[in-house]
């Protein structure tokens, strides 16, 4: 039997009456294993192990061996903190035996501070060291591995909008800036406006479509790029000469403050430009151009020809051309020819012509027929429509920067609904109006499966977006896990198998899922999986299609993501495996103090597999963790075919006609209680907006958001 240690550090204290105790930033832990190797100089410890960097509260394990140390580093975040303490396991270990096999001991650091730090003494094929019928671990397989203690948020890279080689993103804009195609001041909170990556151009959400100005880039590439040859060859330099501000200035580039005292920027001689230096060589030639009556010209034009090319192709073989003088044609004062709409007559209704113009800004505005993927479900008559007031909210599920899920019941039939509430603020400065349209026409994809999250309807206020789902009260897998430390091999197995059902489905439908982890698999009150949070799919992924979108958690991110190539599928069955290594060994296959560590982990690292794992499982998590996409199990070969997988019936589980291993205990259809605690006792209520920000949200974003499933009817009624 080898007795090995569990160690965990909870708290740091530095001495109040020194000076630095407050220049001490999130202290941090690291900790380095050293062997006592014997050499002709005499005895030196060398370090075999990687530093492990446990963070506060949790625990690492430490194999017990002659003239084996722990060395301890304490640091902070400006790496100017370095406090230090070495400690023999051997001497800690027979402390621990002396303490009943648990000590609690501050530990004193040099050159300051101390370190509150817990052991527990244990021999190998004890229960309390997580083992089943006397397996054993080596001592490679057990350090620097930690329990799954926190859950993990999803990052997703900002939107890039490409308009006239500009790569506009929301931004926040820290002070005062002015957009630098209409010229008047960017308001509001939070992410405001676009700005260019490459010349930092500042522009309204709203002046996105009036950019007509190529995007000089950088001084390096600006000459290829400094005339503008879309549909006009304007060439117009400015003439920028050192200007002295006598009153407060702001750049009509990137829209921010002119700062100095004197000589702050240049003005351009003809047009009275202003701009900083540093954005001299990244202006367009448009002097005197207005880019914002221009685009407008510009638009008045295409919807010309687009109406006199659709008239054309009608009407050309029957009567001929026609000419600028006939009816339905009209100059305006400044030269273009503008189409009126022509008088509907029976011989337009039966060929079935009509016209669109540009309409006119003050007429109110109609719901657009915009053509949807497929997999939508369809528009049908009129059917019931739901608001907030028809709920009654009785608990928070959860809750993040998007908004939060309650535990809603409706009033007519007593029934209850899990209500995802977005607040449309959050979502616009985010620029994730697309992502929530892709979630709601995924979720109403779902109800042709019985493992994803079903959708009963969508509908919005002012505020907020809000998604009427199904309550599943069985609690997620991360919630479980962090209960039992690990799932047994059946349990494991049966979600594993339920998943790639649901994955499957989405990846027939050409849906990338890319959030995939413990935290977004619900349990049903039986027992059952279900897939949840559809916000990160990308759509229209068929077998040759690529995408290069930086999003995921980070835990469970694919190498080929990283890497900055572009994916696919793949990239699904990385975050399996990942999900599977966690659900089989209760701890992480990857690990770092921070995102750049971690990230270098799963580019580079290979996962640990305790020797008490069963091979089916190993191969298939091998199988699972090839970095090359196109060799990873999922992508090529049959994953259902795997010998993991060999005692499984797979029709039966598509009919959900196998058993749950565990069910979970339910006193009522609204049980909370496997939910996490800090969100159940907070007052179910909505979040207040901004009066102000909320009056300026362009609602038209979300036109095509209110859906009714025609479950939901049937419920509404019973």
């Amino acid at each position: 039997m080898s007795p090995f240690l569990r160690i965990g550090f909870s708290n740091f204290e530095i001495d109040p009456g020194l000076a630095y105790h407050e220049e001490v930033l999130n202290p941090y832990c690291a900790v380095y294993m050293k062997e006592a190797i014997d050499t002709e100089k005499g005895q030196v410890y060398k370090q075999k192990k990687p530093t492990m960097y446990p963070p506060w509260s949790t625990t690492f394990d430490a194999h017990v061996h002659r003239g084996r140390i722990m060395h301890v580093m304490v640091k902070d975040r400006t790496a100017e903190l370095k406090s230090e303490a070495t400690v023999a396991l051997d001497s800690l270990a027979t402390r621990c035996k002396k303490e009943n096999g648990k000590l609690e001991i501050w530990l004193e650091l040099k050159p300051q501070g101390r370190l509150l730090m817990e052991a527990r003494y244990y021999l190998e094929k004890s229960d309390a060291a997580g083992q089943s019928n006397g397996d054993q671990e080596s001592e490679r397989e057990r350090e620097g591995l930690f329990t799954l203690h926190q859950r993990r948020g999803a990052i997703k890279q900002a939107k890039v909008h490409v308009v006239k080689c500009h790569e506009f993103s929301a931004t926040f804009f820290p002070q005062p800036t002015f957009c630098s195609v209409c010229k008047e001041f960017v308001w509001g909170l939070n992410k405001q406006g676009y700005q260019c990556r490459q010349c930092n151009a500042a522009i309204h959400k709203k002046c996105i479509d009036k950019v007509i100005a190529k995007c000089t880039g950088s001084a390096i590439n600006s000459k290829e790029t400094m005339i503008h040859k879309e549909r006009f060859k304007i060439d117009m330099p400015h003439r920028f000469k050192v200007y002295n501000y006598k009153s407060p200035t702001f750049c009509e580039h990137c829209g921010t403050l002119l700062w100095g005292l004197a000589k702050q920027g240049l003005k351009c001689e003809e047009c009275n430009m202003n701009v900083h230096h540093k954005c001299q060589k990244k202006v367009a030639n448009l002097c005197g151009v207005n880019q914002k009556l221009m685009a407008e010209a510009l638009a008045i034009i295409e919807t010309k020809q687009q109406a006199r090319s659709t008239r054309d192709a009608d009407i050309i073989g029957r009567e001929g051309p026609v000419s600028e003088d006939q009816p339905g044609m009209v100059r305006a004062p400044s030269g273009l020819v503008m189409g009126l709409p022509p008088t509907v007559t029976p011989a337009n209704k039966v060929l079935g012509i009509s016209w669109e113009g540009p309409g006119n800004v003050n007429t109110p505005f109609t719901e657009a027929v915009s053509e949807e993927p497929l997999y939508a479900v369809p528009r049908k008559d009129p059917q019931p429509k739901f608001t907030i007031e028809d709920f009654v909210l009785h608990k928070m599920l959860g809750k993040g920067s998007f908004g939060k899920v309650f535990l809603a019941e409706l009033k007519k039939t007593g029934r209850f609904f899990a209500v995802k509430a977005l607040k449309k603020d959050v979502v616009l400065m985010d620029d994730d109006v697309e992502c929530t349209m892709v979630e709601r026409r995924v979720l109403s994809l779902a109800w042709e499966n019985p493992y994803l999250t079903h959708l009963y309807c969508t509908f919005q206020t002012k505020e907020n977006l809000f998604f009427v789902m199904e309550y599943l009260n069985g609690g997620d897998l991360m919630f479980h896990i962090q209960n039992c430390h690990k799932f047994d091999v059946h349990r494991a197995t049966f979600y594993a198998a339920e998943i790639i059902c649901g994955l499957q489905f989405l990846h027939s439908k050409g849906i990338i899922y890319r959030d995939l982890k413990l935290d977004n698999v619900l349990l049903d009150s039986d027992g059952h999986i279900k897939i949840a949070d559809f916000g990160m799919c990308k759509e229209n992924m068929q077998e040759d299609s690529r995408t290069s979108t930086f999003c995921g958690t980070p835990d469970y991110i694919a190498p080929e993501i990283l890497l900055g190539q572009k994916y696919s599928s793949s990239v699904d069955w990385w975050s399996f495996g990942v999900l599977l290594y966690e659900m089989l060994i209760g701890q992480s296959p990857f690990h770092g103090r921070d995102e750049e560590e971690l990230f270098q982990s799963i580019r580079t690292d290979n996962p640990v597999y305790p020797s008490w794992l069963n091979k089916t499982a190993k191969d298939i998590l091998i199988k699972l963790f090839v970095r090359e996409p196109e060799e990873r199990l999922g992508v090529k070969g049959n994953i259902r075919q795997h010998n993991f997988f060999s005692n499984l019936d797979w029709n039966a589980l598509e009919q959900r006609q196998v058993s749950p291993p565990f069910r979970p205990t339910l006193t009522s259809p609204s049980d909370c209680s496997n939910f996490d605690k800090e969100f159940i006792n907070e007052k179910p209520r909505l979040s207040c907006a901004d009066r102000t920000l909320i009056n300026s949200v362009d609602q038209t974003m979300f036109r095509n958001f209110s859906f009714v499933n025609p479950g939901m009817t049937r419920l509404a009624t019973r």
